[in-house]
C-alpha cells in the first residue's frame, strides 16, 4: 500500500562492477525474472557486472531490490530511486554485452575500477570542492546532455558518445594534469572508468561524484545547490529537475534560440532527431527539428 502523498511508481537507477561468470545465461534467468515481476526498462549485463535503470510499481520495485539484496554478488549495490507516476519505459529489454558502458578503450587502457578509480566524494564533499577556485569541474557526460544541464563552471566535454572521451582527454586536458580534478555524470558509471582512465594517463589529483548528479539531487544537505538546468535522463522523463534551492534554465531553443529546458524528438519518424525546443516553437514548427523533415514527413503521407 503507498501512502496518499507517494506516487504508485518507482524508477530505479543502479550499477555494479562485479565478475559475472556467463552474462547470457544470467541475462536470460533475469529476464525471465523481471518479465515474471512485471517491471520495464533497460538492464544490461557484461562479465564486468551489471548497469539498469527500470520501472515499476512500488510493490515491484520493492520486490526487486530485495531480490538483488539477497543475490551474494549485488547484496551491497545501492539503488537510487525516484517516485513517478507512471511506468518511464515501454518495454524490457535485458541483454548481455561487452561492456556496461560503450568505452571501447584499449587493452592497455581499460581497467578494474574496483582495482583503480579516482577518489569518491559524497555530495557535501563535491559541494565544497565545486566552491574552490583551484579545482577544475569536468562532465564526464555527452555533450547534449550538458547542454540541458551541468554543475557551474563545469567544462563541457566536446563528445557525442562516451567512446570519444580518451582522445578528448588527451587533446584537451593535458594542461590540468597537475591540478585537482572533479567528475560527474548520471548515475555515477561512467566516471568509475573515466577517472581510471585519467589517473593511467598521469593525471595526479582525479575525484568523481559518488552516486552522481540524482544522489546529489536527493541529498538533504546540499539540495542539489550549484547546479544548473536539469539533468537528462535515460528514460521517458527524459530530464529532470536536480537543485532544489533555485531553478536555473541553461538550455536554449533550437530554433529561436530563447530559454529552454525540454528535449523532443522531431515528428518525422526517419530523423527522430532529440533537439531541445520551447513550448512556442514546438507548437509553431509541430515538433519537427527542421522545414525538410516537415516536408519528407508530407511527402510520406501524401504518398
Amino acid at each position: 500500500m503507498t501512502t496518499p502523498n507517494t506516487k504508485p511508481y518507482r524508477i530505479l537507477l543502479y550499477y555494479k562492477y562485479v565478475p559475472i561468470e556467463d552474462p547470457e545465461k544470467f541475462a536470460d534467468e533475469h529476464r525471465a525474472f523481471c518479465r515474471e515481476l512485471g517491471v520495464r526498462g533497460r538492464i544490461l549485463v557484461a562479465k564486468e557486472g551489471i548497469n539498469g535503470t527500470l520501472s515499476g510499481t512500488v510493490e515491484q520495485t520493492q520486490k526487486y531490490m530485495d531480490y538483488m539484496k539477497q543475490h551474494p554478488l549485488f547484496h551491497d549495490m545501492p539503488f537510487k530511486v525516484d517516485e513517478h507516476e507512471k511506468h518511464a519505459f515501454k518495454k524490457l529489454f535485458v541483454r548481455p554485452k561487452k561492456e556496461l558502458v560503450t568505452w571501447r578503450l584499449n587493452p592497455e587502457d581499460n581497467v578494474d575500477p574496483n582495482q583503480l578509480t579516482g577518489k569518491k566524494l559524497s555530495p557535501k564533499e563535491f559541494y565544497e570542492m565545486l566552491q574552490r577556485d583551484d579545482v577544475i569541474v569536468l562532465d564526464g557526460r555527452n555533450d547534449y546532455e550538458y547542454d540541458i544541464g551541468h554543475f557551474r563552471g563545469a567544462i563541457r566535454p566536446g563528445v557525442k558518445t562516451t567512446r570519444e572521451f580518451p582522445e578528448w582527454i588527451r587533446q584537451n586536458m593535458s594542461q590540468y594534469k597537475d591540478k585537482p580534478i572533479i567528475t560527474y555524470c548520471t548515475g555515477g558509471i561512467r566516471c568509475e572508468k573515466l577517472t581510471a582512465f585519467m589517473l593511467k594517463e598521469g593525471f595526479q589529483d582525479v575525484y568523481q561524484l559518488d552516486g552522481g548528479i540524482v544522489t546529489y539531487g536527493k541529498d538533504p544537505e546540499v539540495k542539489g545547490k550549484l547546479w544548473d538546468g536539469k539533468c537528462y535522463v535515460f528514460d521517458e522523463r527524459i530530464s529532470v529537475p536536480i537543485n532544489q534551492t533555485e531553478q536555473v534554465v541553461v538550455g536554449k531553443c533550437y530554433h529561436c534560440g530563447q530559454p529552454a529546458d525540454r528535449y523532443i524528438n522531431c515528428e518525422y519518424d526517419m530523423c527522430h532527431k532529440q533537439h531541445i525546443c520551447c513550448p512556442d516553437c514546438e507548437e509553431k514548427y509541430q515538433g519537427y527539428c527542421s522545414k525538410e523533415c516537415e516536408e519528407k514527413d508530407l511527402v510520406k503521407y501524401e504518398g
